[in-house]
């Protein structure tokens, strides 16, 4: 996978096998170079060297075996969004929608925060658990609640789900609306997550140092259509913000295109206000433009929020989500935050 991937060099120094009880170093030169000749021989290595035990014998044995292969050669760069848990977690222009589990929000799940409130954190588990069960292949953790310390739930529940390969397999999601709970989470979370998020609310140098920030702990980042004015509610407003935000981004923080994830904001419909009925449509429209105008940024959203207006009519918002996001995926909406084991299928709706 990373060889696939990584458009540098790679460089391998081999012990000579692990230390005995004497501290000793047991593999021959002839054991090193067969067990080598494989992994040379598939052309994964530029260089090679010994570490740990090895002698001249060994480092003439090395070079026989790296014989076997031709060098590395770099690949062509693609401009895939990477990601990682434990395992490694690509995102291309060929993939399929991605689901970004919800439900280990405070803010959006009763059950989650009131397990997370109490201190019961290993049955919040369980509500992670279930989301990659049911299919989520990110998972999106909040903690912003008023009665809750947010680092300290954050820090806790990320240790936790280190200690589960079963949860810890998919990348995470630090959604915060407050920075320093986000860099919290950074510190926590291993390999190549995702930053929910950040936006010109403040200006551009805050958004700035923000981004860069994400850059240098490696993570990919939601921007969301927000400015100095406001969240974006058109689509002309969406399209304007995410084009200034994709330019400050690739040409001032150096950004990779690749790992930035627009959300143009989905509102609820049905509302009863006349000015929110195009809420879903103007960010399908959003999303079509993003798609052709910003290239290689990735397009996402929070489903629920279209069918808010009917919420405890569970029905009724699963066929709004299913058919909201049948158009928004044909306009290129690459991942949305979901209850991943609640979405119906959308040719299986019933007509009425």
């Amino acid at each position: 996978e990373l060889a696939n991937a990584a458009d540098c060099y790679f460089s391998g120094h081999f012990n000579a096998g692990l230390p005995n009880a004497f501290g000793e170093y047991d593999e021959t030169p002839e054991i090193m170079q067969q067990e080598l000749a494989d992994f040379a021989g598939r052309g994964f290595l530029n260089a090679l060297g010994g570490c740990c035990g090895t002698t001249p014998e060994h480092i003439t044995a090395l070079a026989q075996a790296a014989n076997t292969g031709a060098p590395r050669a770099l690949p062509e760069p693609r401009h895939a969004q990477r990601l990682s848990g434990l395992e490694p977690f690509s995102i291309s222009e060929e993939s399929l929608f991605v689901n970004v589990g919800e439900r280990c929000n405070v803010t959006g799940s009763a059950k989650f925060k009131r397990l997370v409130l109490e201190g019961d954190y290993n049955t919040a588990l369980e509500v992670a658990r279930e989301q990659v069960e049911n299919g989520a292949q990110v998972i999106d953790i909040n903690m912003d609640e008023g009665m809750l310390d947010a680092h300290h739930a954050m820090q806790t529940f990320l240790n936790l789900i280190a200690s589960e390969p079963e949860i810890s397999r998919v990348p995470i999601m630090i959604d915060s609306s407050k920075w320093d709970v986000i860099e919290t989470g950074l510190k926590c979370v291993q390999g190549k997550g995702i930053v929910n998020s950040i936006s010109l609310k403040e200006g551009e140098a805050p958004f700035l140092q923000q981004a860069k920030l994400c850059k240098r702990y490696g993570a990919a980042v939601v921007v969301m259509a927000f400015d100095e004015s406001g969240q974006a509610d058109t689509a002309q407003r969406k399209t304007e913000i995410c084009a200034r935000s994709y330019k400050l981004l690739t040409e001032t923080a150096g950004f990779a295109p690749q790992d930035i994830i627009f959300d143009p904001n989905i509102f609820a419909v049905a509302t009863g206000i006349e000015e929110h009925n195009n809420y879903a449509v103007d960010f399908i429209e959003a999303t079509r433009w993003i798609k052709q105008n910003l290239p290689h940024a990735k397009v996402s959203g929070g489903v629920s929020n279209v069918s808010f207006s009917f919420r405890g009519n569970n029905p009724v918002r699963e066929a709004i989500h299913s058919v909201f996001l049948y158009h928004a995926i044909d306009a290129g909406m690459d991942m949305g935050i979901v209850n991943a084991g609640q979405l119906a299928i959308y040719d299986e709706l019933p007509a009425e």
